[in-house]
């Protein structure tokens, strides 16, 4: 049979144990929250970027038709 002592001390043992894993899945999940945060912000400012040129190549774009049509109609010489 177990005396209280020991059993008192295993019972600290594994509430230590658990702790330091509780400890450990806490950083591993605050890391991978970080990396996650991190790659959508990366994700996000490329997409922007992506936006940003599309809508400028656009603006381009139209500003050339609008001119080319401008000259075909006769408003610019």
């Amino acid at each position: 049979m177990m005396s209280g002592k020991n059993f008192q001390g295993l019972k600290e043992q594994a509430e230590g144990a658990a702790k330091d894993a509780a400890n450990t899945l806490g950083q591993a999940t605050q890391d991978a929250v970080n990396q996650i945060t991190d790659a959508s912000q990366k994700a996000i400012d490329k997409t922007s970027k992506a936006v940003q040129d599309g809508v400028e190549k656009a603006t381009g774009q139209a500003a050339e038709a609008m001119s080319g049509l401008g000259k075909k109609c006769g408003f610019k010489k």
